[in-house]
C-alpha cells in the first residue's frame, strides 16, 4: 500500500507536536517496517527542512534528520505538470492541490494528513494518522 504523508504528520513526529505525535510516530514505524510505501513530495521536503530549522537553530541537526526521513520515505518529484493541474483546482489552500496532485501522481492508496477535510475534494482517501492506523488494524 502506498501513502503520501502530508508535512504537517512529518513535522508532527520531528517536533513531537502533542497530542499529533504518537499517532503520527506510527505512520513512521508503518514505513520502518514495510507495511507502507511512504512518500513525500519535494514540496514538502523543502517545508519541512524550513519549519524544523526555524525551531531547532542547530542546522546539522536538521540535515541528520532530514537523512533520515529521505531514507525512510520514498520522495515524489513536483513537475511543471503537478503545479499546473494543481493550480486548475483551484482549491483555497494550493500546498493542498499540490499534495493532491502529487498523490494522483504517485497512484497512492492514502493520503495521511492532521487535516483530512482539506482534501474532501480529493478522489484518493484522506484520512488522520488515527484513521490510517484502524484501517491498517482491519485489514
Amino acid at each position: 500500500m502506498t501513502v503520501l504523508v502530508d508535512t504537517n504528520v512529518v513535522l508532527d513526529v520531528l517536533l513531537k507536536r502533542h497530542p499529533f505525535y504518537k499517532d503520527s510516530f506510527v505512520i513512521f514505524q508503518f514505513a520502518n517496517l514495510k507495511r507502507i510505501r511512504g512518500i513525500l513530495s519535494t514540496a514538502s521536503i523543502t517545508d519541512i527542512f524550513y519549519i524544523v530549522r526555524k525551531q531547532q537553530r542547530n542546522t546539522e541537526e536538521v540535515y541528520q534528520m532530514m537523512d533520515k526521513i529521505t531514507a525512510l520515505f520514498s520522495i515524489a518529484p513536483v513537475s511543471e505538470k503537478t503545479i499546473t493541474d494543481a493550480l486548475a483546482l483551484r482549491w483555497k489552500d494550493f500546498e493542498d492541490a499540490v499534495q493532491c496532485m502529487t498523490a494522483i501522481e504517485n497512484s497512492v492508496d492514502y493520503i495521511v494528513t492532521r487535516n483530512a477535510q482539506d482534501f474532501s475534494s480529493s478522489h484518493i482517501p484522506a484520512v488522520t494518522s488515527e484513521q490510517f492506523i484502524q484501517i491498517i488494524a482491519d485489514m
